[in-house]
């Protein structure tokens, strides 16, 4: 497998669980946290979560250098991330790019 193939690859399954994270951070642990007062939900899975999203960036990163991608796609690929299910919605789009390589 060529190496910018392998880092698509890396970037597509990080991006797959930094939105699995988010999702669990905002619907599960934040609920727990406000409503049933255990804030250890959100300091264990927040921690997570945050492990993911620098290594989400650091693959957007290597992601756009390696495929020569213009910033409107890093723009787009950030927004993913900070938006609920967003990293799933651009999985699509992400796994067409992949398969051109």
């Amino acid at each position: 497998m060529q190496q910018s193939k392998r880092t698509f690859s890396l970037f597509r399954k990080i991006a797959w669980y930094e939105g699995i994270s988010y999702i669990v951070l905002l619907f599960i642990a934040m609920p727990l946290k406000y409503l049933m007062d255990m804030p250890l939900a959100v300091r264990i899975v927040g921690s997570i979560h945050g492990a993911l999203f620098i290594a989400f960036m650091i693959y957007l990163y290597l992601v756009y250098d390696q495929y020569a991608k213009n910033t409107k796609w890093a723009l787009k690929a950030f927004l993913a991330s900070i938006i609920p299910f967003g990293t799933f919605v651009m999985e699509k789009e992400w796994k067409q790019e992949q398969s051109l390589v």
